[in-house]
């Protein structure tokens, strides 16, 4: 049995109370915002290139999981002393009752409908699909198997949400795609199963590149993934990249390139306030606000003749 510590702390403790509670015995330390839903809820973005964003919010709820039996007073007053902090003035105690942890994080994961063409499926899902055979159409639309894993790309965040949304309504099958920044290999996936004719899938990870050939392989299409050390594809019909605002800046001129003339470029994992200076690194392309989704927008164009 678990239970779990919950408190209170300012920004400027949060790294400090966070390690010495680990150090103290806690099994995990989770923080959160304690202004969450209410007018004092602050987001916090980061992305490369960047100022790393601030460790926590200015009132940051931290729980720390502990052992059951745990002497809690004593593990706090452990910690503070590791941390060189006060004791927090009070806590909440709360009971974590056992359940099926594998079962509880794959419940996490439903079906997500995407467009009129599409449903992203876990594959405890799909019953009776085997890896490596064409998943069957499910109320008419295309499943793509995709469990979750290291890499990015499930299709829930908004950004890949949006790039799906595009593929399902301009693509009628036949294009030259580029996945570029693939992660899981949901994007290429997906424009295969729409009837691309061809897909090549690019990223930087070693543990994407993998990714995205087993779930190529357990959706049965044909990906060409690529390293960016690996020769460059030809230019394409479709070129998507759904990054962050900072390496879509410094890759405008490859991406641009990447388009064949009257080709379309989806860009995508841009804040909403990001868009327009994105837009102008592409002076070749035609880009426009697509579409947005809960602060995230999704910027689309074609190739300026």
């Amino acid at each position: 049995m678990w239970s779990e510590v919950v408190f209170v702390v300012e920004r400027d403790a949060v790294d400090a109370w966070s390690d010495a509670l680990l150090e103290a015995g806690a099994a995990s330390v989770q923080a959160e915002d304690a202004d969450a839903d209410s007018g004092d809820e602050t987001p916090l973005f980061g992305e490369p290139g960047e100022p790393a964003p601030a460790s926590g919010w200015q009132r940051t709820r931290l729980s720390a999981l502990v052992a059951a039996s745990a002497d809690v007073p004593a593990l706090l007053a452990r910690a503070a002393a590791i941390g060189a902090r006060q004791a927090p003035a009070g806590f909440e105690l709360r009971e974590v009752p056992d359940q099926d942890w594998v079962q509880a994080t794959q419940s996490q994961f439903a079906p997500i409908p995407v467009g009129r063409r599409l449903r992203i499926t876990p594959s405890w899902h799909l019953a009776g699909h085997e890896s490596g055979a064409p998943p069957p159409l499910v109320e008419g639309r295309h499943a793509i198997v995709l469990d979750p894993g290291l890499a990015f790309g499930t299709g829930s965040h908004p950004t890949t949400r949006l790039c799906l949304e595009w593929l399902d309504e301009h693509l009628r099958g036949g294009e030259r795609v580029i996945d570029y920044g693939c992660g899981s290999g949901i994007l290429a996936i997906a424009a295969a199963r729409l009837g691309a004719a061809s897909v090549c899938a690019i990223d930087i990870d070693p543990q994407a590149l993998a990714s995205a050939r087993r779930n190529a392989a357990v959706n049965a299409v044909s990906l060409d993934v690529r390293a960016p050390g690996d020769p460059l594809p030809d230019a394409a019909d479709v070129v998507v990249a759904n990054i962050l605002a900072n390496p879509l800046r410094l890759l405008a001129p490859l991406l641009s390139a990447l388009v064949a003339p009257g080709g379309r470029l989806v860009l995508a994992g841009l804040l909403d306030r990001q868009a327009p200076e994105i837009a102008a690194c592409y002076p070749e392309i035609a880009l426009r606000d697509w579409r947005s989704l809960e602060g995230w927008t999704c910027l689309a164009g074609a190739r300026r003749s």
